[in-house]
């Protein structure tokens, strides 16, 4: 929370979904709310899953631009100011979205998560990447295929793309780090507990592109869909040599990330 509202720059109108939390969440939220008046919508209605407490959050929201942090990550420095500036840049782009960091459960740096270009062909095949924290939407566009699919309980984030570029809506991808992605064994990445859910959507994903079952073949082209993008977009193929060879802690924490760092 306080990644969202220590942004400067643009106007924010920030909706905190939390549907009947057991923890100490609840009093998280209202001091957050004294410490920033007027600032902190809490959105405490019942939903069905993620994906419908998005959508009915979205749903009262009055801004042009949408984006959602699940409550592990966090935004760095700048990224709104990025984000409308990219907006701005590409008035017909239904979504914009950059790069970010993953990190473990501590904190600490692992990687560096840099986004490709995305379509809905390559993204069956395996080649396409968007790092959802740090990806924003347009509300008209997010209206207009009917927002997250809320039966989807594994990547509703990658199902809205995946629906804008089947209605061919213009995705952009720009340069730059805006956001930290935290990875532990409780998140649903980090557990693997839907795997098999997620195996069934992406063939769901496929079934819709192309038709009919993935085989033997498909396995051996979505290699070369990966290298092909790997080779042609180099900035994420460099920034996977780099890493593996720095290591996590040749980076700071998140928080002390600096302006130069976030831009490079």
């Amino acid at each position: 929370m306080e990644s969202v509202l220590s942004q400067s720059g643009p106007q924010v109108e920030y909706l905190v979904v939390d549907p009947g939390s057991t923890d100490n969440t609840p009093e998280i939220i209202r001091a957050f709310q004294a410490r920033y008046p007027g600032r902190v919508i809490h959105v405490t209605e019942r939903d069905n899953g993620p994906a419908d407490g998005l959508n009915r959050a979205f749903a009262k929201a009055t801004g042009d631009l949408f984006g959602y942090l699940n409550a592990d990550d966090y935004y760095l420095p700048g990224c709104f100011i990025h984000a409308v500036r990219a907006a701005q840049r590409f008035p017909n782009a239904a979504a914009v979205y950059a790069d970010g960091f993953k990190a473990d459960q501590d904190g600490r740096i692992l990687k560096r998560v840099v986004s490709t270009a995305f379509s809905a062909k390559r993204f069956v095949y395996g080649g396409a990447l968007v790092l959802q924290q740090s990806t924003f939407y347009r509300a008209d566009a997010f209206r207009a295929v009917g927002g997250f699919n809320i039966e989807n309980r594994t990547s509703w984030d990658a199902e809205l793309l995946f629906d804008m570029s089947l209605k061919g809506m213009q995705l952009v991808h720009v340069n730059g780090f805006w956001s930290v992605f935290r990875i532990h064994s409780q998140s649903i990445t980090g557990s693997q507990r839907l795997a098999e859910e997620s195996r069934k959507t992406h063939g769901r994903y496929f079934r819709t592109v192309m038709g009919r079952e993935k085989n033997a073949l498909d396995r051996v082209a979505s290699k070369l869909v990966l290298g092909y993008t790997l080779l042609t977009e180099p900035r994420g193929l460099a920034a996977r040599v780099s890493d593996r060879f720095k290591g996590s802690m040749s980076y700071t924490k998140p928080k002390k990330l600096s302006q130069k760092n976030l831009a490079s």
